[in-house]
């Protein structure tokens, strides 16, 4: 899968660069939590983090080059059932996000053996919504002016995709990946 690029573990001299795509306007403007964030405060959260039983952070790599942060949260290991985000680096290539989300949800199903992942997304960034519908997740519900942004209220989209609908549609997005990764 190395084609796709591979995720690994976040190392400590990882975390200002972490902290400096976090915060990069883009990728802020598509967050709930939309402050420029302190270093202070990014090495308390990390720590936090890594104290947690319920969340996963990892590194994304493409030709040997951090490029991207996926995350699982609110890790269920009775129900077997995560949420999960990711972002990539400001200057990542065009079809990062795509690799990222495949092997995310190949990491989810294959070594954490999830039976389900959620995730949720702020109604303006439809192309991630309709990035996650490309990989087979079903809008499972919309919460309607859920979360105040600059003074308006928007709506979250609720996502999920099962095992086995990956399962399914796996091999239609790797052939469709390794196309566009061969150009």
């Amino acid at each position: 899968m190395e084609i796709f690029g591979q995720l690994r573990k976040i190392k400590t001299d990882e975390l200002e660069l972490m902290l400096a795509w976090r915060n990069a306007p883009n990728v802020r403007a598509n967050m709930y939590t939309r402050h420029e964030i302190a270093l202070k405060e990014h090495l308390a959260w990390w720590e936090r983090v890594q104290h947690s039983d319920d969340q996963l952070y990892l590194m994304y790599e493409l030709d040997g080059r951090p490029t991207g942060i996926v995350a699982f949260n609110n890790i269920d290991g009775v129900s077997s059932i995560s949420s999960w985000a990711f972002y990539a680096a400001p200057d990542a290539p065009k079809g990062a996000g795509s690799k990222m989300e495949f092997l995310a949800l190949d990491y989810a199903f294959h070594r954490m053996h999830l039976h389900k992942l959620v995730c949720e997304v702020l109604e303006f960034n439809s192309a991630v919504v309709k990035l996650h519908q490309k990989f087979s997740f079903k809008v499972e519900g919309v919460l309607r002016e859920h979360h105040l942004v600059d003074g308006k209220y928007v709506d979250i989209y609720k996502l999920g995709i099962l095992s086995r609908e990956w399962k399914v549609h796996r091999p239609y997005m790797y052939e469709k990946l390794i196309k566009i990764s061969k150009g």
